[in-house]
């Protein structure tokens, strides 16, 4: 089995998922203008996407105040000072900044809409 997708339901589905395609470089493989706004986006191996959309048969996780250990969405990132940089000037809030024994670089952060979102910068890649 391989993943395809994972999902968040929020408030406002179009912002987010503009915001992700201009700061993040993640494409639209199927986008909604209307509800629920099912939207779509792949990575950039194009092998992984999440999926955003806001269905009101559902609760909105309050994703500001989780713990970002409870949920996050984490990226590959080869440079986590440069992304640090760019994404607080995206409007993203830092909320940790750790590197790990074996020089594993992890960066924590929260989209302008409380998702929280981490920089990996592996010591040793775990993805092929």
């Amino acid at each position: 089995m391989k993943i395809e997708h994972i999902a968040f339901n929020v408030k406002h589905p179009l912002a987010v998922s503009d915001w992700y395609e201009e700061h993040l470089g993640m494409t639209v493989v199927k986008k909604m203008t209307t509800s629920p706004y099912m939207t779509f986006l792949a990575d950039n191996s194009g092998r992984t996407m999440i999926e955003l959309y806001n269905n009101p048969d559902a609760e909105i996780l309050d994703y500001a105040n989780l713990n970002p250990l409870m949920v996050h969405l984490a990226f590959v990132s080869e440079n986590p000072e440069e992304e640090k940089e760019r994404m607080q000037k995206a409007g993203a809030v830092l909320i940790s900044d750790d590197t790990l024994e074996d020089g594993t670089r992890l960066l924590m952060m929260r989209d302008p809409w409380g998702l929280a979102i981490q920089f990996c910068k592996r010591a040793h890649p775990m993805l092929k």
